[in-house]
């Protein structure tokens, strides 16, 4: 099969942002496969009451719909993109998206709380491959420069779309059953499996390399088991031997990852780069900007429907600017950062991201959009200007042969830190659950939730604050200078 790349280099030479119909075949078919990983991840949030209430599951059961996918998505997402190396990027490409439109398929048919929630992990590994993979399919199909800028402002373009459109299309799916939201993305999935089959150009695999496969499994194991433990631990006591005995064996599994790491010939991770400041804070922002957020929006979904009595539809809509802002910030984004850093742009939305937490805490049982929910959701929503700004950060200074381990480190924080926020904000609110359903007793058990959710964005405003801003000057004399030469050098 002849690339595509080939295809337009004559067209390329002219003008390198002047693509063939079969390039741009090519990106508009991985874009298609981004946005079904942010639709599935904001239509399930939408349906959780009505899965809920079908399958009789409790709030910490329905949370493992939330963490099942985002920690597979997050556990072998080094190891996807490492695969697809290894192996050739269209083979794994294929595979994988075959992988997730079966889960998904699958999770539309059964009746169980716990067959439901590995369908839900499953699409979580199989996005996991699909994510990296497309990812790189364009990094080598695009030149760099110009297109390839063109190319990925696109793919960032589909993928904020996805989550916001998927709001609106889980309001609308689950309002004709929650199922219809598992079953939507299979046609779609399966229309960019025949795609990708004609339009991904064939690619050899790499001639040497290896998998660190027992890497991968201890920190998925060390990850899946963290999380059940914070989210069992109100029912069993947080004392017990059995939660006590949990956290030993996470730190046995960290532990034996790390050991694994320093001696495996083919890292999972090269746990140098942690040592990147960039990187490190870059993380510790996502973190709070991903966990709050999904922490907050599992709360608000649960509250407004189960309690409050609105319709998903209603629901969707309500949420809509969110997704709408996240949107724009894809446009904007870039033409900030290049006008004030990176830096100020992460501390300033991340502060503005925690007013609008704060701002939602005045929430009681007949909320005002105007006045209450829409100024609160609108704050939200300006946090998430500062995303790609994070994903600038966390690859400066890194060198070009690991600027693809440091955007898999940051993804991967991204996803680990929210599912381990969401279980200690869902252990939070099961500690307080009592038999009384009305509209104020479960605002009493909720609020506990949102104000955990405020303070983890309130943390990361902080980090960002004191690492990001300017940092004050003092006169230094030069040793080589006259007496009386003052410069500024900064403080710290």
């Amino acid at each position: 099969m002849t690339s595509p790349a080939t295809l337009s280099a004559a067209e390329q030479a002219t003008d390198p942002t002047r693509w063939s119909a079969r390039l741009w075949g090519m990106l508009i078919t991985l874009c298609i496969v981004l946005f079904l990983d942010g639709l599935d991840v904001s239509m399930i949030g939408v349906a959780l009451p009505s899965i809920g209430a079908e399958l009789e599951l409790s709030t910490s059961t329905l949370q493992w719909l939330v963490s099942g996918y985002v920690l597979g998505y997050g556990g072998l997402l080094l190891l996807g993109g490492r695969t697809a190396d290894l192996l050739g990027r269209r083979k794994v490409f294929l595979i994988a998206l075959a992988v997730f439109a079966i889960a998904s398929l699958a999770g539309a048919f059964v009746s169980s709380g716990p067959l439901l929630i590995i369908t839900r992990f499953i699409k979580g590994l199989a996005a996991a491959f699909t994510a990296p993979t497309g990812l790189s399919i364009i990094t080598t199909n695009f030149a760099e420069g110009p297109a390839r800028n063109k190319a990925l402002s696109i793919y960032t373009v589909f993928g904020a779309g996805g989550y916001s459109m998927g709001l609106l299309f889980g309001g609308l799916m689950t309002g004709l059953g929650w199922r219809w939201t598992f079953l939507l993305p299979v046609p779609v999935a399966v229309a960019a499996l025949v795609a990708a089959y004609y339009l991904v150009p064939k690619d050899k695999a790499a001639d040497e390399g290896g998998h660190d496969i027992l890497g991968a499994v201890l920190s998925t194991a060390a990850m899946l088991l963290l999380v059940y433990t914070v989210v069992t631990a109100p029912e069993v006591g947080w004392a017990s031997a059995r939660t006590l005995g949990s956290f030993v064996v996470v730190a046995a599994l960290f532990a034996g990852f790390v050991a694994v790491e320093k001696r495996v010939k083919y890292p999972l991770i090269r746990l140098g780069i942690l040592r990147k400041a960039s990187l490190v804070r870059a993380s510790l922002a996502i973190i709070a900007v991903a966990g709050s957020y999904f922490s907050w929006q599992f709360i608000t979904t649960l509250y407004l429907q189960e309690s409050l009595g609105w319709s998903p539809l209603k629901l969707a809509l309500a949420l809509l600017p969110v997704g709408l802002l996240v949107v724009a910030s894809a446009f904007v984004s870039d033409k900030l950062v290049d006008r004030f850093g990176t830096g100020p742009i992460i501390a300033v939305t991340m502060v503005i991201m925690a007013l609008g937490y704060l701002a939602y805490l005045r929430l009681d049982t007949a909320p005002n959009y105007l006045t209450v929910l829409l100024p609160a959701l609108l704050l939200i929503g300006i946090g998430w200007v500062g995303f790609p700004a994070i994903n600038i950060q966390a690859t400066s200074g890194i060198d070009d042969e690991e600027q693809g381990l440091a955007a898999g480190v940051l993804q991967t924080a991204m996803q680990v830190g929210a599912a381990i926020v969401l279980a200690v904000t869902t252990a939070i609110i099961t500690s307080g659950a009592h038999a009384d359903r009305s509209p104020a007793a479960m605002l009493d058990t909720y609020r506990p939730g949102l104000e955990f959710a405020a303070g983890v964005a309130i943390v990361g405003a902080l980090v960002a604050l004191t690492v990001y801003l300017p940092k004050r000057r003092k006169p230094v004399a030069r040793p080589d200078s006259a007496a009386d030469t003052k410069v500024l050098e900064p403080v710290g």
